[in-house]
């Protein structure tokens, strides 16, 4: 058993050994080999913390639930095991509750392990410390809740959080612990017993066969296909499979945001540059672990053209077939069975798409990338996006196993066209919701997962939310190097609040210094003002591996509202007079 099973005398029998809950939960993590924990201390599980860390748990403690939350939840993306993240009653599992959800609807494996307070007070609304109906609440924001009560029953507890969290498709648990549950004590080796080691976790669904003929006939039959990667190709990890398949394929493929890089930006058939004319024109779609979603247009409207399209779909969950548009070839399935099959059943003479297509969407790309080039090269002061982006995109090339983690508005949608990945899992962000906050959380938990250094771009908004986790990094001494593009403002920094003496809604202070709160904790605080200087800063960090923040100073003028999403922020009808 645990190291810290304990010794006692049983009413005048012999000296047995006995365990706690505390320990229970803690080999049961490490027997499912859960041994990260990123979390907040306070009543009740503060000496859980301390137990699980002495017992060779790494815990992380966090400034805030939320972000800690974010940090299990990309750990689960990187690693395919539930990300764990442990809280303390009431307030802090409402605000590990948001990176649950998150998870939820990522399709990422997370745990969100809380204590509660006692159920038997709960239910009578007896007014107990943080009193909360935990179980209640969680149960409609995530796949699945559970609550133990019993020690004896800490082990299938954590197995069943376990199954539900990585198992079809994955998702953000609840495991509710009430404080009494720590303390319960029982027979070691009966605790040991109870205690079970998750087999087969995730088990392959092996798709029909029916289904791989009918979507490979109609992938063959298209005059101009195209097809999609979602993160979860990317979470498969069925690299080398995917990167056949396309390339024996011989279709343009275009990358989601997070599965950029399972090809490189800068293959052949990457379409990424030529994005609205692939969607518009293409005739026949195929998506491998992607979602019609408000991301994709729902898969109709101005986005895709009048061209008739015929939807492929794989998905390892057949609900979300036919979601917003017929889908013509279901293939349903786990993305790494899925696409071993219809390799295996293209055989050897599979022909390649009509040349026409195949070249119009390589003149496109061409046209726009040589578009773009200059304004990436230029070196303006203040800086504006793309001389900044321009300098960022030649440092990812050039250290291709660092990880990106972007969020903002303009920062992370032109961070995302513009920076190429070229390795999987790459590039962290924001996910299905577009929420802001989870820069900080997602580079210590890449930073942790991996050992690999993390550049994490940042509009200056974006880092509000997550931002006092820089004592975190550089506590903990994590090869992070923060680039904060701060133009003044949400949006823009030139807003101007006409009725009253006080700031407009959108504006910050003027030319804050982010680099001054890295400084404070002992990092490496530098402001750039040109993107010369952005650029020696960041390879000195990157090289470096210290803890750094850069205030990359951008023009306040820069950006527009919303980024490229200004069509979803609703406009009054009223005209000023």
């Amino acid at each position: 058993m645990a190291e810290g099973t304990a010794k006692k005398q049983d009413a005048g029998a012999d000296t047995q050994d006995l365990t706690d809950g505390f320990h229970l939960i803690i080999d049961a993590l490490k027997l499912n080999g859960l041994n990260t924990i990123y979390g907040v201390p306070g009543i009740p599980i503060t000496d859980f913390g301390r137990m699980a860390q002495a017992e060779g748990i790494r815990v992380l403690s966090f400034r805030h639930e939320q972000n800690a939350g974010y940090a299990a939840a990309i750990a689960g993306f990187l690693t395919k095991k539930p990300g764990v993240c442990l809280t303390v009653s009431a307030p802090g599992f409402l605000n590990g509750l948001t990176a649950l959800a998150h998870a939820t609807t990522n399709c990422f494996p997370m745990i969100l392990i809380s204590g509660s307070s006692e159920r038997e007070i709960v239910d009578l609304q007896q007014g107990d410390y943080e009193e909360m109906d935990q179980l209640a609440i969680a149960k409609p924001l995530c796949k699945a809740a559970y609550r133990v009560l019993h020690a004896q029953d800490i082990g299938i507890g954590i197995a069943r959080a376990i199954r539900s969290a990585v198992s079809g498709r994955p998702g953000g648990v609840y495991l509710d612990l009430p404080a009494k549950l720590f303390g319960q004590v029982m027979n070691a080796e009966a605790g040991k017993k109870s205690l079970v080691k998750v087999i087969d976790a995730a088990p392959a669904q092996i798709p029909a066969p029916d289904a791989i003929k009918r979507a490979l006939d109609v992938l063959k039959g298209a005059k101009r296909p195209l097809i999609i990667l979602g993160k979860g190709a990317a979470y498969a990890q069925a690299d080398d499979a995917i990167r056949q398949f396309v390339e024996k394929s011989g279709v343009p493929f275009l990358p989601m945001s997070m599965a950029k890089g399972l090809l490189p930006d800068t293959h052949p058939q990457c379409a990424g540059a030529a994005r609205s004319t692939v969607l518009k024109d293409s005739d026949v779609v195929m998506m491998i672990g992607a979602r019609l979603n408000w991301l994709l247009s729902h898969g109709k409207g101005k986005t895709w053209g009048d061209a008739p399209k015929k939807f492929i779909q794989v998905d390892i969950e057949p609900k979300e077939m036919d979601s917003n548009v017929e889908i013509v070839a279901p293939v349903v399935g786990d993305i790494g069975s899925c696409v071993a099959a219809l390799l295996n059943a293209m055989g050897s003479k599979w022909g390649v798409p009509p040349a026409e297509w195949t070249n119009a969407v390589k003149a496109k790309r061409e046209e726009n990338v040589a578009k773009m080039a200059p304004r990436l090269m230029n070196n303006n002061v203040p800086m504006d996006y793309h001389g900044a982006l321009g300098v960022l995109r030649t440092i990812v090339k050039e250290r291709p196993d660092a990880i990106l983690v972007n969020e903002g508005a303009n920062t992370l949608d032109l961070a995302r066209g513009i920076i190429d990945m070229y390795k999987p899992r790459k590039r962290l962000d924001v996910g299905t919701w577009g929420i802001m906050g989870i820069g900080m959380g997602q580079a210590i938990a890449a930073a942790v997962e991996t050992g690999k250094p993390v550049l994490a771009v940042e509009g200056d908004s974006a880092f509000g939310f997550s931002g006092m986790e820089v004592e975190t990094i550089c506590r903990y001494n994590l090869p992070v190097c923060i680039v904060i593009f701060n133009n003044n403002g949400i949006y823009r920094g030139t807003d101007v609040n006409k009725a009253s003496s006080d700031p407009a809604t959108t504006v910050f202070v003027v030319g804050a210094r982010y680099d001054k709160m890295m400084e404070a904790f002992g990092g490496v605080g530098v402001n750039a003002t040109s993107p010369d200087e952005l650029k020696r800063a960041v390879n000195a960090a990157m090289d470096s591996g210290k803890p750094t923040l850069i205030n990359a100073v951008i023009d306040p003028a820069a950006g527009s509202e919303s980024g490229r999403i200004g069509n979803l922020n609703p406009q009054s009808a009223l005209k000023k007079k």
